[in-house]
């Protein structure tokens, strides 16, 4: 790798890090519109702006955002590459970036759990990408809600936006401290699962029948003792042979989430 690729390399993966609304590309983009027509989010977009140079290839593109953006407020600009570049961390965003404010996460009350829902607790995960990425798979599942602790990687939104492909935009997301979380669901007549190795049954000798809460924790720090107290059973994802490593907590919540939609739309 040359000095100038590898400095790039590391610039990006430092930047990954820190708190950023700066999406990148037309999926994001329309994920954060479609949000704030469907009242999930709302996030206000300042400004759009798309590369002159690609103008032609994306008219109907930008006479779309031309179309709408009074009714979001924000300001459409044409830029050159360069000023794209300097906003944009990948090469991935085709020529479109938005820029944006904070997103509010709610914190959650007993009124946002619906009575028969299926939630999903992430906690732990140290990676904006991965974080982005089980939130995606959560979503894709069906999952009505998402409970994040308040120290979450909705900070760096523009990276787990673009990680989940706009999930992190569409799904309903609320903010609580994971105890607190468990105790609430509890009230509620939920099954509290966690997701973990030691002491725990294979999911598919489990009910994840709704009303449930599943708990999934990152690869590195897992779910603390403390949050496994107050759990009504812990699962494990079997493997098709013997590997000690853990899955990541995008793959982990992408299999039990799915299991959770396989055993509540069975036959």
């Amino acid at each position: 790798m040359k000095l100038s690729e590898r400095s790039m390399t590391m610039k990006n993966e430092a930047e990954k890090y820190l708190p950023s609304n700066v999406f990148e590309g037309l999926t994001s983009i329309r994920a954060i519109i479609k949000a704030r027509d469907e009242g999930i989010s709302e996030r206000q977009i300042n400004e759009i702006l798309y590369d002159a140079s690609r103008k032609d290839k994306y008219a109907r593109e930008i006479a779309w955002l031309e179309r709408i953006r009074k009714k979001h407020g924000f300001t459409l600009i044409e830029a050159d590459s360069g000023r794209i570049s300097e906003l944009t961390l990948g090469t991935s965003h085709g020529g479109f970036v938005a820029l944006c404010g904070e997103r509010p996460v709610p914190e959650l009350t007993a009124c946002d759990i619906l009575e028969n829902g299926f939630y999903i607790l992430l906690d732990g995960i140290e990676d904006p990408y991965n974080f982005g990425s089980a939130v995606r798979s959560a979503y894709a599942a069906g999952a009505d809600g998402i409970v994040l602790p308040p120290r979450n990687w909705m900070s760096a939104a523009g990276i787990v936006c673009r990680s989940s492909a706009g999930a992190t935009e569409l799904a309903p997301l609320f903010s609580a401290e994971p105890s607190d979380a468990i105790d609430l669901f509890r009230s509620r007549g939920y099954k509290i699962v966690a997701a973990a190795k030691e002491n725990a049954v294979s999911m598919y000798d489990v009910s994840l029948r709704t009303p449930v809460l599943v708990m999934i924790g990152g690869e590195m720090r897992g779910i603390s003792k403390k949050l496994m107290a107050k759990t009504d059973v812990t699962v494990r994802i079997d493997y098709g042979r013997d590997f000690p490593a853990a899955l990541s907590a995008q793959s982990s919540a992408a299999v039990i989430a799915f299991e959770v939609y396989r055993q509540n739309h069975a036959e």
